[in-house]
């Protein structure tokens, strides 16, 4: 008898032998983003209502800091690959890969900018 999982069977099952990892990554990513989001808009909506030096003393704590990167850095990987699987679908050829690099480029850009920000928040 085989003691398999569901997901065991399923890898490097499909025609690009790679549809249960991305399945998998983005139940775990979003998942992470259903409990940080809401956390993140509480503390971002308190810090919204106040004047530029209290958001400034919000954004300098640690927990608050540490959970902003990771909302960063979660939230568009999640997009990224979302927006890989999606153009993988529904375009073809060279436009594919054009497009495929412009959405990682754009999302690596995207998470070092506001990494290289709030750590000029943070110290």
């Amino acid at each position: 008898m085989r003691y398999l999982t569901d997901r065991k069977r399923a890898v490097g099952k499909g025609s690009a032998h790679s549809g249960a990892e991305h399945h998998w990554h983005m139940i775990v990513s979003a998942v992470a983003l259903a409990f940080m989001v809401p956390t993140f808009l509480f503390i971002f909506g308190n810090a919204l209502g106040s004047g530029y030096e209290a958001a400034l003393a919000t954004f300098q704590k640690p927990f608050v800091a540490i959970l902003t990167g990771l909302v960063l850095v979660v939230g568009l990987q999640h997009f990224q690959k979302g927006a890989r699987i999606m153009l993988e679908d529904y375009t073809s050829g060279s436009a594919r890969k054009l497009l495929i690099m412009l959405v990682i480029g754009l999302c690596w850009a995207l998470t070092a900018a506001g990494l290289f920000a709030l750590a000029k928040i943070a110290l």
